[in-house]
């Protein structure tokens, strides 16, 4: 294949990335008034943070033979218009309407590490696959952008409705953006694939994901590590706006602008740790690396007071842009290095390890503060979080 296609075919995969992303970073992003529209606490945004996750688990356990039916184009296109009609239930100011929109939007994101993934492993050049991935997982940060400039924005001038509104519009122009490649990616698709309920909730189906990771101890290792730094960045992603706004008096718009930073150099870093990975031959190293800093990034964080300059905030959320999120393109890339079989089987069940760091990490930081009321132990211990995952990152590939 030529580079004009399959330069095409990661950019789409970039942008369905970006999009499903930014859906995952809208509720964070106007927490606040989400929060205080549903009569709940500034906390409860961490326990819903954790219906994303498990909805995105569910997908990644289940819907490999959605994957195979319908292509892995068609399963993020199919994904991205979930996550958008999710959006819809946020006009509904009440617990139960926020918590099935949360876990819409999570459940159409769960094409996208797997579906993703096979995509590159077949169109990728081998030598820059690190980077590649990273570029893909570079997505993820472009689309926590949008949502950090637009979303309070939005919803600060024309309420909860401009928000949505803004989700469905944006989603519309970016599934239509992406159908002209469909017909090429998609092409050893297997129509004939069982889809029904017997089929994607069949024991061994469940299963096999699990299975895939545990025959390679290497895997093993590296999904926990993984799941270490879930928990930091899930923590940071779900709690730093309403941290800023609640703690620090902040505006929305200031808080939305500082999370938007995070996701600015998070972009940056991926791509620079995809690089350092292909250049080492290895991204064992540069995810100890980023572990380290992800553990100094929280304990900084733990400290911050409102009579510290808004430059010192800013210039934080910088660094953990890249210390805190930047390791999952090289990780995304390791899983498909030694896997042993299907690619988009085993990286959903790397993934689904992983994600349990997204699913638990903001409902037990939440939890925490409930108890206790301060934001510092509860980052002092995503910092000795982010240093288990960086031990685990040392041990034999």
């Amino acid at each position: 294949m030529t580079s004009g296609p399959w330069i095409a075919v990661i950019g789409a995969t970039v942008l369905l990335q970006m999009f499903g992303t930014f859906l995952l970073r809208v509720p964070p992003t106007i927490a606040p008034m989400l929060m205080a529209n549903a009569g709940l606490s500034e906390a409860a945004i961490g326990h819903f943070s954790a219906l994303n996750t498990l909805a995105s688990i569910m997908f990644l356990l289940i819907g490999a033979p959605l994957v195979r039916r319908f292509g892995s184009v068609r399963s993020l296109q199919l994904g991205a218009a979930v996550s958008a009609f999710g959006t819809l239930l946020f006009l509904a100011p009440n617990p139960v309407a926020i918590g099935a929109a949360m876990f819409l939007i999570g459940f159409g994101y769960g094409p996208a590490p797997s579906a993703g993934s096979d995509i590159l492993q077949r169109y990728a050049p081998i030598n820059h696959r690190s980077l590649v991935f990273s570029i893909k997982q570079a997505g993820a940060p472009l689309g926590g952008v949008l949502a950090g400039l637009v979303m309070p924005v939005a919803a600060s001038t024309f309420g909860i409705w401009g928000a949505v509104a803004a989700c469905l519009v944006i989603g519309v122009l970016v599934i239509g953006a992406v159908e002209p490649l469909r017909a090429e990616v998609d092409a050893d698709r297997k129509s004939a694939t069982a889809i029904g309920p017997g089929a994607l909730f069949a024991r061994h189906n469940i299963a096999e994901p699990f299975l895939a990771v545990t025959r390679t101890p290497a895997l093993i290792r590296l999904a926990l590590a993984g799941m270490c730094f879930s928990v930091c960045q899930g923590v940071w992603f779900a709690f730093l706006v309403t941290f800023l706004v609640v703690r620090l008096g902040y505006s929305l718009e200031l808080a939305g602008i500082i999370f938007a930073i995070t996701q600015v150099t998070g972009v940056f870093g991926r791509v620079v740790l995809g690089w350092a990975s292909d250049r080492l031959g290895s991204g064992q190293p540069v995810q100890c690396a980023a572990g380290i800093a992800s553990c100094a990034c929280s304990l900084v964080l733990a400290f911050a007071t409102a009579s510290w300059p808004v430059w010192s905030l800013c210039l934080l959320a910088a660094f953990a842009g890249v210390a805190v999120s930047s390791w999952n393109g090289v990780q995304m890339a390791e899983m498909v290095r030694i896997a042993p079989g299907e690619i988009h089987t085993t990286v959903a069940g790397g993934t689904a390890v992983v994600f349990l760091g997204y699913m638990f990490g903001p409902p037990l930081f939440a939890l925490l503060l409930d108890a206790t009321g301060r934001y510092d132990v509860g980052f002092i211990c995503v910092a000795a979080i982010g240093a288990a995952g960086a031990a685990l990152s040392t041990g034999r590939r």
